[in-house]
């Protein structure tokens, strides 16, 4: 549990570190952390390698992961869900395009919130589909829906699927019940199948709020997929991993069908680190969120104090995202570079006033990305 501990993963090809490479330039933009893994997790693949066979598995058949799957939803957000119910998927970002394919046709009309991660704005283009924006809305130092412009576009009759990202990425919040419960009220009246990127549920930092998935919501059974992964939570993305919960067997077939031929079984190490993130790493889980809450109070009291920067103190996930409007320049991302700091540019998300940082890194680089910011 060093979360202080720096580790160097320049040379290893890192996705985050090449982009800057050879720069004097802290990366601090991909949504992946910079903390070793839980032992658990690690010894579980050890042993896996160790064994030094490597062959297929098919996922459907690895009962001890969807297990750990039902169990941990069931701690963690009292959601009793079945076995059947869940689909191995190599990651949230396929699930939520078999999802386009699987319940609209070529013309049809997806609705996705605004600013939102750049594969998630993608995906309706993708399929052959327009996507229909619903801004997210500043209400009481909190960002949320717009939920008028939500019922006005919902009311297209070629409207088919809400692709919805809660947690919210960029900006951090979590969905009340009674937010959710707005949300179902209008795709069941409007007939929208809601899909939901939950991927970033369980790194909920503020206390006494809570996660509540979309396929829990009354009314949600028939007519939701909810798309989970231990992978942000553990830092394990680079193992490929995720799972959909479809509590309709009619909606699952069809969303297994959408990725036939084309999407491939979640690896066997995938699973492995699944199910060991889920059943052996709750001490280290738990430090974690500690680590990460005061990651995020320092920097919030840190950025507010810098003219011309602005960020709201957000519930969930390990990403800021701060407002540069202040600034009153046109590239805030060029900016923030040319001090060495290297966020995910705001015009990636839908607007380019903002960038988002990622504080899931030892207190050393959050300190010295201030220290440059204020230089």
């Amino acid at each position: 549990m060093q979360f202080d501990q720096i580790i160097d993963r320049k040379d290893e090809y890192s996705y985050k570190w090449e982009k800057y490479k050879g720069k004097d330039i802290l990366p601090m933009w991909v949504a992946d952390s910079e903390f070793r893994c839980a032992e658990p997790i690690l010894e579980a693949l050890k042993a896996r390698v160790e064994h030094g066979i490597l062959g297929y598995n098919l996922p459907a058949q690895y009962e001890p992961g969807k297990q750990a799957i039902t169990d941990w939803l069931a701690r963690r957000h009292q959601w009793q869900v079945e076995l059947d119910w869940i689909v191995w998927v190599p990651g949230v970002v396929p699930a939520f395009n078999m999802a386009a394919k699987a319940y609209c046709e070529p013309g049809d009309k997806v609705l996705v919130q605004t600013p939102n991660y750049p594969p998630m704005l993608a995906a309706p283009k993708n399929q052959q589909l327009e996507r229909l924006d619903v801004p997210t809305v500043e209400v009481d130092g909190r960002w949320t829906l717009d939920f008028d412009t939500l019922e006005a576009l919902a009311e297209d009759p070629k409207c088919k699927l809400f692709i919805m990202c809660n947690p919210m990425n960029p900006v951090g919040s979590v969905m009340t019940a009674e937010e959710l419960e707005r949300v179902s009220q209008i795709c069941q009246r409007h007939g929208v199948t809601l899909c939901s990127d939950e991927i970033h549920c369980d790194l909920i930092l503020e206390p006494g709020i809570t996660h509540v998935p979309a396929g829990k919501v009354a009314g949600q059974e028939t007519s939701s997929i909810t798309l989970m992964a231990a992978s942000k939570t553990f830092n394990i993305a680079g193992l490929g991993a995720a799972f959909a919960i479809i509590p309709d067997s009619r909606l699952r077939a069809q969303f297994v069908a959408a990725g036939a031929g084309m999407i491939p079984w979640v690896n066997s190490l995938g699973l492995i680190a699944t199910e060991a993130a889920f059943t052996q790493c709750d001490d280290w889980y738990d430090a974690q969120l500690a680590y990460l809450r005061d990651n995020r109070d320092y920097l919030v009291r840190e950025i507010n104090q810098i003219p011309g920067l602005r960020l709201l103190k957000q519930d969930a996930t390990y990403l800021a995202w701060i407002d540069a409007s202040g600034l009153g320049i046109d590239n805030p991302q060029a900016y923030f570079e040319s001090k060495g700091l290297g966020p995910s540019p705001g015009a990636d998300f839908g607007d380019k006033q903002f960038v988002r940082i990622n504080f899931a890194c030892p207190r050393a680089y959050l300190e010295e990305a201030i220290k440059r910011l204020k230089a």
